[in-house]
């Protein structure tokens, strides 16, 4: 229960779980009941719960194998998943689990959850319920559209082409990919998960997709769907821009770059000389010429063009190598 063997070293991976506790009272224990036949250390993170969850789980007397930590004021379910990383990082734990305390994430799927991690695949593995159709069909409906929507977003913010499902906690990471990480500068609030895989993109690591099956009790959602309308995309907007900077202008300058710059230059340019003399034209009641249509049309299909080639190269930098495959050859 408490190793796992690696195909990349004969060290046994001590594998811990991260729960996050808020008005969770009714299913904390069963929860953690559930995680240590998989895990050898469990943690639990009261965030200031009004229900008391943390006393309920050392009232259960599970013994050493269950830390539970209180939180003076609430911090959000990304600051309670940070003290937990923090915590298992300095136990020397080097698999992290992160498992919401709610009930609807099954234990059994830890197995196929940090496969990829024990056989150097994947530095980050997450959960996802958009594998099976129909799984798909049990998803209610107001999920399904919201998720579906936030995985394209999320995609074009993260640079995690082939990942979806970005809202889903159940997840699992290397010790090397978390050290890589500013746990400090990673949003503490519901926007958690997500901010994950930009900082996982920009550290370089290796995010793969587990298929897993959701249970959805009778548990309301706390993902507020105005408040994630209201502050989701301008956060996104803010990881893409940010990465964008990052990753093609400070880190390098490659071809991305160049396809980038130069299709928003002709693409903005044929734009706004087009827009200004169909005005201009349009007033004086004159038909445009076809000189002045060619020199407008001919830089946003060319500028459109470099777009479609920046995103293609984007899509092909997904990373590929591990971090944990990577410090193991080092050492």
């Amino acid at each position: 229960m408490a190793h796992s063997m690696t195909m990349i070293d004969s060290k046994p991976e001590r594998i811990s779980a991260i729960v996050p506790c808020y008005h969770c009272a009714d299913h904390i224990v069963a929860v953690v009941s559930g995680l240590l036949p998989y895990v050898e250390r469990v943690y639990v993170i009261d965030d200031k719960c009004s229900e008391g969850a943390g006393r309920l789980v050392v009232a259960a007397g599970f013994g050493e194998a269950v830390t539970v930590i209180f939180h003076d004021t609430n911090l959000g379910v990304g600051g309670a998943v940070m003290t937990g990383y923090s915590r298992a990082l300095a136990d020397g734990m080097d698999i992290m689990i992160k498992v919401d305390g709610d009930g609807q994430m099954d234990p059994a799927n830890i197995p196929a959850l940090v496969a990829p991690i024990l056989q150097g695949r994947a530095d980050y593995t997450k959960g996802n319920r958009f594998f099976s159709i129909e799984d798909l069909e049990r998803m209610p409906k107001i999920r399904l559209v919201g998720n579906a929507a936030l995985s394209f977003v999320s995609k074009v913010s993260s640079g995690y082409w082939d990942v979806m499902d970005p809202t889903n906690g159940f997840t699992a990471i290397h010790r090397s990919a978390l050290a890589q990480l500013p746990l400090g500068k990673i949003s503490t609030r519901f926007f958690f998960e997500s901010d994950m895989l930009f900082r996982l993109y920009l550290a370089r690591a290796v995010v793969r997709d587990v298929p897993m099956r959701a249970i959805y009790g009778e548990e309301i959602s706390t993902l507020n769907i105005r408040r994630v309308l209201r502050e989701f995309p301008k956060l996104y907007l803010r990881n893409f821009f940010k990465r964008f900077v990052y990753s093609y202008l400070m880190r390098d300058f490659n071809v991305g770059s160049i396809e980038t710059v130069t299709g928003l230059l002709l693409f903005g340019f044929g734009t706004l000389f087009g827009l200004v003399n169909w005005i201009s034209y349009g007033m004086a009641g004159v038909p445009t010429p076809v000189g002045t249509i060619m020199i407008a049309s001919l830089p946003v299909i060319l500028g459109a063009q470099l777009l479609l080639a920046a995103l293609a190269f984007d899509v092909s930098r997904v990373p590929t190598s591990p971090i944990s495959s990577q410090e193991h050859f080092r050492s």
